[in-house]
């Protein structure tokens, strides 16, 4: 990626630095509720950044910081909010702020690489890894309370939800280089707001939502998503199956 075309000649000359609308003309999207929330966000955090001389991989474990230790304090949380020993607002509002905020702290990596010319390989693998973990801690809060609302909640289905839900990780992983491709292409507007099921930003929103005012339902959620993310599976296996036959 090239550095931002205003810059000097090093040493030289006074650069302007980029601004947040930079910042987010270069954003990877993420669906209708991460471009017009995360992605904005993380271009307001992309400047404080740069201002500050920080480099991309800084907030990359900056997102993964935040992201566990918001799981964390879910799963510490679970058995006395299910008890009704601790109230169940703080915490899920907490999960709410803190994922969301990590998350823009995700997006902001990105443009701030891309923007500065600072993208490498090795850059790149260290995000993909840290959205790994981050997303294990936050299936671990969201299965841990689910567990601790209902006790007999199926192993099998806390299993099948925390590897479907990587489903959405890997396709995006995907989406790059010579072997991208999307099954709906269309970016109409009720087509985008049907993939709200299957846009980061959205999903963790509705997280912190349930955790906030009905922890209860935390097996819905599971249940849900795990149908979802199953079903795009089983469809993108197909799509891409059926490219490949075509050669």
């Amino acid at each position: 990626m090239a550095h931002d075309p205003r810059a000097g000649a090093a040493g030289t000359a006074e650069t302007a630095a980029p601004t947040a609308a930079d910042y987010y003309a270069v954003n990877r999207g993420g669906g209708l509720f991460s471009e017009a929330i995360s992605q904005r966000l993380g271009a307001k955090i992309a400047v404080f950044a740069h201002k500050r001389r920080l480099a991309p991989t800084v907030l990359t474990v900056a997102n993964l910081g935040l992201s566990c230790l918001v799981s964390f304090v879910v799963v510490a949380a679970a058995g006395p909010v299910a008890d009704n020993s601790v109230w169940a607002w703080p915490v899920g509002v907490l999960a709410l702020i803190g994922w969301q905020f990590a998350y823009a702290l995700d997006c902001a990596d990105g443009q701030l690489a891309r923007v500065t010319g600072q993208t490498s390989p090795a850059g790149g693998r260290v995000d993909v890894l840290c959205d790994v973990a981050a997303q294990i801690a936050l299936v671990a809060a969201i299965s841990a309370t689910a567990e601790a609302q209902i006790p007999a909640t199926p192993a099998w289905l806390i299993a099948a939800f925390a590897g479907t839900w990587m489903v959405n990780l890997v396709t995006s992983v995907m989406q790059s280089g010579a072997q991208a491709s999307s099954m709906i292409t269309s970016r109409s507007l009720p087509v985008r707001v049907v993939k709200l099921v299957r846009d980061y930003g959205a999903v963790i929103a509705l997280a912190g939502v349930v955790l906030t005012v009905a922890p209860q339902a935390s097996i819905w959620f599971i249940g849900a998503f795990t149908l979802i993310n199953g079903a795009f599976l089983a469809a993108s296996i197909a799509f891409s199956g059926r490219e490949s036959l075509r050669g």
